[in-house]
């Protein structure tokens, strides 16, 4: 009698990060900071040009489909969005350290592995 319960159990927490990934609203200041970091990581790598909301949906484990890229949008119109992403793009970045060895490199590149590493929606 106690294993049905527990086993509905087990499948409602196992489904439930997925489930809340996908219907979670995406937070405009950190999409805005996401953002203008990636355009950098564009500027390192090349191969990461036009993936940015794939990449940054990958970060959350879902895919990029028209309700996703929609949500998305509506984030980017928001004014709490508009806000940060100038206040992003206008602070200065140092430049002390070499590419090679720098923080946001080494962000690129593990965001770029996420990317790679997530799977990707069917056409």
């Amino acid at each position: 009698m106690r294993i049905p319960v527990v086993l509905i159990a087990v499948a409602l927490v196992a489904g439930s990060p997925t489930a809340l990934a996908q219907s979670r609203p995406f937070e405009p200041k950190s999409l805005a900071r996401y953002d203008a970091s990636y355009v950098e990581c564009e500027a390192l790598y090349p191969e990461m040009k036009g993936h940015r909301d794939e990449a940054y949906l990958s970060l959350w484990r879902v895919t990029l489909d028209p309700k996703s890229a929609a949500r998305l949008a509506e984030t980017r119109s928001a004014a709490a969005y508009k806000s940060e992403r100038q206040r992003a793009t206008k602070t200065p970045g140092k430049a002390s350290a070499p590419a090679a060895s720098s923080p946001l490199d080494r962000q690129c590149r593990g965001l770029w592995g996420e990317y790679q590493r997530a799977p990707k929606a069917k056409s």
